[in-house]
């Protein structure tokens, strides 16, 4: 699941906009400003659709942010001002596509799709981001987030949170757990899965983990 910032002040049309893409299973984060805009810049989303013409600060500010902080992350510029100008103009600060208004909403999925494609196709498949309600795994990242706010884990409380992400439904055993989060090596006892366990309840309360007495643990699919 890739995760698009949309900034578009023109409600409407901002409406509009997420939900196509939304349809097109993508998570979506939309913004009518440009100030809190700028403040999500550090959390990294996979594409930027950025409009100019913001209310409280010019788009450029806001292009100008994410190419100095985030210059791998791909940038989809919209404008109904010159279209020549704002093109190069864009172009030349790093965007990476650029849309002039009118459009059809269509046309900019389709822009979406090709830059998504051409930016993450590799070797290697992006890592996903999972649901786990009301959590979002970023495997890509190794971060879970609640809403915007990331939650703090451990390397391993992480890793036990991906494997249940991964296994949903699965009753796991202590000795499969122990494997994915410390390793085949490992030399110690399975009262270090409790510990973690009680951490990431702790943590993630959310999280439907229940005890499987006598063999380990199982996280219900929600």
């Amino acid at each position: 699941m890739f995760r698009i910032y949309l900034v578009e002040d023109e409600k409407n049309l901002n409406q509009i906009l997420t939900s196509y893409l939304e349809k097109e299973g993508w998570e979506i984060r939309s913004f009518t400003e440009g100030e809190p805009a700028l403040q999500a810049v550090k959390e990294r989303p996979h594409l930027w659709i950025l409009d100019i013409m913001l209310p409280d600060i010019d788009g450029y500010q806001v292009l100008r942010k994410i190419k100095e902080d985030t210059p791998e992350v791909p940038v989809i510029f919209i404008s109904a001002r010159d279209a020549d100008i704002d093109r190069i103009i864009g172009l030349e600060m790093g965007s990476d596509d650029y849309l002039a208004k009118p459009f059809l909403p269509r046309e900019l999925v389709i822009r979406t799709h090709r830059l998504l494609e051409r930016v993450y196709t590799s070797t290697e498949p992006v890592k996903p981001v999972i649901n786990l309600h009301p959590y979002l795994l970023d495997d890509g990242k190794r971060e879970i987030r609640q809403g915007s706010n990331i939650i703090e884990l451990t390397t391993k409380e992480y890793d036990l949170a991906l494997l249940f992400a991964k296994h949903k439904g699965q009753a796991l055993s202590r000795d499969q757990i122990i494997n994915f989060v410390w390793g085949e090596n490992y030399v110690g006892t399975d009262r270090s899965v409790d510990d973690l366990i009680r951490r990431i309840r702790k943590k993630l309360p959310h999280l439907r983990i229940e005890t499987i007495y006598g063999f380990g643990y199982r996280m219900i699919a929600q």
